[in-house]
């Protein structure tokens, strides 16, 4: 597995917006700005970031320009600026060959997951989780985002759970308040496993078993010894459709050599049977131990997660607690 090199004071970061633009806010997009600029790093846009459209541009250019900053040799680290709904229509054009010959960390989160996925799985690069370039908005920074930046530094790589979640989508309130309690549960009273981190949005994840740029089964192959961590961010999935997708991925391999498996709790739940997504997880994954309702995802807070490395998972009195090896 390739590691790429951590940002450092002066560091370069290169955006690009290969699914949605960020015209709609540029206020928050500034606000967020100003926090990497203050963090002391230094930052390149492509063209069509700030573009308002559900896609920056035209799949050609999307591709092209994420492209772009891995062939720049300015640029040091890459981020995803936002996510959206039209990542995939891009894939063909961007340029995963140039990309691992100049590795680079790449983090996004949501529809991001289209690019991040399959670098790390085809191609054996590190990616990472976690935010959007434009999620530092927020003043205070939260909790979950100051770890996010010690982890982009290299300076952290254990997370702990959260005792309190926000319960509603973060646009549609002013600010971020944590107003429940966590009540994330796990299939097993006590949980220690080791294995490669691997995930993502489960939304893109579906969309890409079986087409070029679904490598899982060479993964597994390759990291068979060190065995697998899963983890899935379900946007809007129905618990059917969620259940489905986890049975598509079980059928076609995916879950071979699977010690544990971490779902995050849904942004937007529905059900048309009734059926739960602990339900899903319990009829698809059978004995794999499964976390449900983690801190991971669309909710807040979030972890960050490195797609890639070693993953060490604990869970016991209704905590968990990941520690990630770069080897």
């Amino acid at each position: 597995m390739i590691y790429p090199e951590f940002l450092q004071n002066g560091s370069t970061i290169g955006i690009a917006a290969p699914s949605a633009g960020v015209g709609d806010d540029i206020d928050d997009w500034e606000k967020s700005i100003g926090v990497l600029e203050r963090e002391g790093f230094q930052i390149s846009e492509t063209p069509s970031v700030r573009n308002n459209d559900e896609r920056s541009a035209d799949a050609v250019t999307r591709g092209r320009e994420l492209t772009s900053l891995f062939t720049d040799l300015k640029a040091d680290f890459v981020m995803c600026a936002a996510g959206g709904d039209f990542l995939d229509e891009c894939l063909p054009y961007v340029d995963f060959e140039a990309m691992k010959i100049n590795p680079k960390w790449i983090m996004g989160a949501s529809d991001p997951t289209g690019i991040l996925y399959p670098y790390t799985t085809k191609y054996d690069v590190a990616t990472i989780y976690g935010l959007n370039a434009g999620s530092y908005s927020e003043s205070p920074l939260p909790d979950y985002a100051e770890d996010n930046l010690k982890i982009i530094k290299g300076e952290k790589f254990t997370e702990t759970s959260f005792p309190k979640y926000m319960s509603v989508p973060t646009f549609q309130a002013d600010h971020i308040k944590y107003d429940k309690d966590s009540d994330m549960t796990c299939s097993v009273s006590r949980l220690d496993a080791k294995g490669r981190c691997i995930g993502g949005c489960i939304d893109v994840l579906k969309d890409l078993i079986g087409t070029p740029y679904d490598g899982t089964k060479d993964f597994i192959k390759r990291y068979r010894d060190d065995h697998f961590i899963w983890y899935f961010d379900n946007f809007s999935l129905s618990a059917e459709v969620f259940y489905r997708t986890l049975l598509q991925m079980k059928y076609a391999g995916w879950f071979e050599g699977t010690e544990a498996v971490i779902v995050g709790r849904t942004l937007f739940e529905s059900s048309d049977t009734g059926m739960t997504y602990e339900d899903a997880t319990r009829m698809a994954l059978g004995n794999i131990p499964v976390i449900n309702r983690a801190d991971i995802g669309h909710t807040v807070p979030h972890m960050t997660m490195i797609n890639g490395a070693m993953m060490h998972l604990s869970y016991r009195n209704a905590k968990m607690k990941v520690t990630f090896s770069l080897v």
